[in-house]
């Protein structure tokens, strides 16, 4: 993590490949006070191996638990959040090549995956074809 640059390096990530992914202002801050409040770890998610990160499984039940405990009815999973991830970027208006770098897909293709047509999209689609049908 480098609070400095807001930025986070995931280390073999999609494809075994590391890549760097932006860090929002209000989570450096939440950060910068989590390390002033205790000894920095080699990693933010520990496993339960010293040493080494959490892995899927754990981080997986850890979510899972989250969601439980905070009332939401709906199931969720790492992929839930990266799928959210990816249609808050594209419904706010960042390109799909952004968005492919940022997830570390090898293909836009994959990346594709995640540009459904959102409701908003519909939407906004909705009100431009009412706009271009008012003008005729």
């Amino acid at each position: 993590i480098d609070l400095e640059r807001r930025q986070v390096r995931v280390r073999n990530g999609k494809g075994g490949k590391d890549r760097y992914v932006p860090l929002p202002e209000a989570t450096r801050l939440l950060l910068c006070e989590f390390f002033s409040q205790s000894e920095p770890e080699q990693w933010l998610f520990p496993g339960r191996v010293v040493g080494r990160p959490i892995d899927a499984s754990n981080l997986q039940r850890a979510l899972r638990s989250a969601v439980r405990e905070s009332g939401i009815p709906k199931h969720a999973s790492v992929h839930t959040l990266r799928h959210s991830y990816a249609t808050h970027l594209l419904e706010s208006g960042v390109d799909v090549r952004t968005i492919q770098e940022l997830l570390g897909h090898e293909s836009l293709t994959t990346t594709m995956v995640y540009t459904h047509l959102t409701q908003r999209t519909q939407n906004t689609l909705c009100h431009v074809l009412d706009q271009i049908h008012a003008a005729i």
